[in-house]
């Protein structure tokens, strides 16, 4: 297992095709994956998955754009783009998500600007402020149904 914190704003990280990386990685900026990377998790601030890049671990990072496949969960706090040849089985959480023509997917993804707040209970409190609740409607006040002539 390997663990990587590199310093810096930014830094240009590479898997390599035809090379191979198992465990836990966490690093500072970004990293490009057209090998394969395997494990318990991937931290990351952008990531890219390349065409033929293939993932099997949990991903949570800033931005991630995919090409390449991805079996696990997408996690990111700005966006994800999935490319036409991306294929993606796994649940994704942003703000932000792009689908482009071609892509395979089969997960749940969650839209919302907030992470931390489940969305389904924010739409349901959004439907329930102002509720009408047809029988207040056709409640009968004293007085009325008589007609005064």
């Amino acid at each position: 297992m390997a663990i990587a914190k590199l310093s810096g704003d930014a830094s240009n990280n590479v898997i390599g095709e035809k090379s191979y990386f198992t465990g836990s990685f966490n690093i500072n900026g970004s990293l490009r994956i057209d090998g394969r990377f395997e494990g318990k998790s991937l931290k990351s601030d952008q990531l890219y998955i390349g065409p033929e890049g293939r993932v099997r671990t949990n991903i949570e990072a800033v931005s991630v754009i995919v090409e390449g496949l991805i079996i696990g969960n997408i996690n990111a706090t700005s966006r994800v783009l999935l490319m036409p040849t991306a294929k993606v089985y796994g649940d994704i959480r942003t703000p932000e998500l792009i689908i482009q023509n071609g892509v395979l997917l089969e997960g749940r993804c969650t839209i919302a600007n907030d992470l931390r707040t489940s969305a389904g209970d924010v739409i349901k409190a959004e439907y329930e402020k102002n509720r009408i609740i047809p029988e207040d409607l056709f409640k009968k006040t004293p007085g009325q149904g008589r007609q005064d002539r």
